[in-house]
């Protein structure tokens, strides 16, 4: 195993282009999202530092650009909101408790990869995962309202909505102006100017036109800014942890925790898709683990695989984690000497940015097709989509995978009940009936339905047993069953139990039983739970023709 995945010197120049290119696009992205998270620009910032550099070099998906993403800032905005709360007197204090829960975070995801998890994330169904998205990118929207408008912004996605109106009718003109100057750049230059926007991507013109707006064109507080932005390299932050606080600390982190891994592994699947080739999904769960645990030591942002970045870095040519390396060095080289060309920019600016990731992580795609779509799919999506902005992230995906779950659940049990025939005279009506031979046809005709076939197909599972139970108990004459597994390839121990039922009741009632075709896995279940104690050696047959001559033998001595 390579010590970095995917690291070879043979595509320098196009990984080099890539990675000035994503910082450029990181840049602003990045300011906003320390802006949004209530935490400052400069955390922003770091996060996309220290979670962009030490995620290429021991992440699993070597064209993926990390830092600071809409979701995360969403939830990390909630965690610095509820622990600067705590401390009202002393905030620095609640700074601390959120930066150890992101180092925590950080933690749990490299528990994540060493314990193979991330291939169980990847099994999140696209509903779940577009109601979540969507979900999002709504409450990124809700929350940059207010600073579009030039007033305070809200950390409370329904607490922005209700504000709505209110901000409006107090609207600040400078704010609204440059917010849509914002808007205009960042929606119309890859609209109308793609080849601009190719050259220089639309959040960074936004930035510098907006900005440049307010310096030159307007009078200088007459809008709110950034304001002085610390330089140099980030102070190191030792871990706080409060006793009575800890339960709620590590709900927090895992909060972050899980959103970073569904949002880094959703990030890889988009790269596999451009640069055709797979990724690690626990080794990229380890490097996003290690990124957060240090961003977390160094006041940064909580990070994960940005979209957005990584596709600007593969377009750019960037292949290998070099490219995802250098776009974190670039950003470093910026924080160390130019922090203070930052203070100027508007917040309003930061807004129409990030209003623009916001409409951008919407599943556009997927509500075009809501029409179309199965009913069920998009219950469980605006179910999810709702939860995640009224009342919890993690909640709302935990929901949409137990609908989706149910789902699921339904439509196998109903695969495993329609595998189940009783037969106790051929009619050709049925596949397995048409794959009887002429001998095994013609024993069943003589017997006339005194010999029933049991027979199902496929995996069976506690979901399906009670019906196993009451497909068998609705015919009761006939003297002999053949209880036929020939073509289950593995029961449950729900499933055996429920067999065993079917045994014990055929044999009390004074019926003859046959087990016929259990494969290896079956027969091993059945021993151990210890239903084939109800049946001699003689009862149990490998194919279904000797059991029915030997039942025939049986009904005819």
């Amino acid at each position: 195993m390579n010590f970095i995945n995917g690291l070879h010197f043979n595509n320098i120049r196009g990984d080099i282009y890539g990675g000035l290119t994503a910082a450029v696009v990181a840049l602003p992205l990045a300011m906003a999202m320390g802006v949004a998270s209530g935490v400052g620009p400069i955390a922003g910032m770091y996060g996309a530092i220290f979670v962009g550099f030490f995620a290429a070099l021991f992440g699993g998906t070597p064209a993926q650009v990390s830092g600071p993403t809409g979701p995360m800032t969403v939830v990390m905005a909630a965690i610095f909101i509820q622990y600067t709360g705590m401390y009202p007197d002393d905030p620095s204090q609640g700074a601390a408790l959120a930066f150890t829960v992101v180092m925590m975070g950080g933690l749990f995801q490299i528990v994540f990869g060493m314990i193979k998890l991330g291939k169980y994330i990847e099994l999140v169904p696209h509903p779940v995962v577009s109601g979540f998205m969507s979900g999002i990118g709504v409450i990124i929207i809700l929350l940059q309202f207010g600073p579009l408008l030039g007033q305070p912004a809200d950390y409370k996605p329904l607490v922005a909505a209700l504000s709505v109106a209110e901000n409006i009718s107090l609207f600040d003109s400078a704010s609204l102006l440059l917010g849509a100057i914002a808007l205009v750049v960042v929606f119309g230059v890859p609209m109308f100017l793609p080849k601009v926007n190719k050259l220089a991507p639309s959040p960074l013109l936004a930035l510098i036109i907006g900005t440049l707006v307010y310096l030159l064109l307007m009078p200088a507080g007459s809008t709110p800014i950034i304001g002085d932005i610390p330089t140099g390299f980030p102070e190191f932050r030792y871990p706080v942890i409060e006793m009575d606080l800890l339960l709620q600390m590590i709900a927090s982190s895992l909060t972050l925790a899980g959103l970073g891994a569904i949002d880094s592994l959703l990030t890889s699947l988009v790269a596999d898709n451009v640069t055709r080739t797979q990724h690690k999904s626990d080794r990229e769960l380890i490097g996003q683990g290690i990124g957060n645990t240090i961003a977390g030591l160094f006041g940064g942002l909580p990070g994960a695989g940005a979209t957005m970045r990584t596709v600007v870095n593969v377009k750019a040519g960037g292949r290998t984690p070099i490219s995802g390396a250098l776009h974190a060095l670039i950003l470093l080289a910026i924080v160390l000497g130019a922090g203070v060309l930052a203070s100027d920019i508007p917040k309003a600016v930061l807004a129409g940015i990030l209003i623009k990731v916001g409409v951008d992580i919407i599943d556009w795609d997927y509500l075009k097709r809501v029409k179309h779509a199965p009913k069920a799919g998009v219950a469980i999506m605006l179910t999810v989509l709702i939860i995640t902005v009224t009342i919890d992230l993690l909640l709302a995906v935990g929901v949409g995978m137990i609908m989706a779950s149910f789902l699921f659940m339904k439509r196998i049990t109903d695969m495993q009940i329609a595998s189940m025939k009783t037969i106790t005279r051929p009619s050709d009506n049925t596949a397995y009936e048409r794959a009887l031979s002429e001998q095994e046809m013609q024993i069943l005709e003589q017997a006339d339905g005194q010999i029933m076939l049991f027979h199902m197909s496929g995996p069976m599972s506690f979901s399906s047993a009670k019906s196993l139970v009451r497909n068998h108990s609705m015919i009761t004459d006939y003297q002999i069953m053949l209880l036929d597994l020939s073509d289950v390839p593995c029961i449950d121990f729900t499933t055996s139990r429920a067999l065993e039922d079917i045994i014990s009741d055929t044999i009390n009632a004074g019926q003859e039983l046959l087990l016929v075709g259990a494969c290896k896995d079956v027969h091993k279940m059945l021993q151990q739970q210890g239903v084939l104690d109800y049946l001699d050696s003689n009862k149990i047959f490998h194919q279904r023709i000797d059991a029915l001559l030997h039942a025939s033998d049986l009904l005819n001595p």
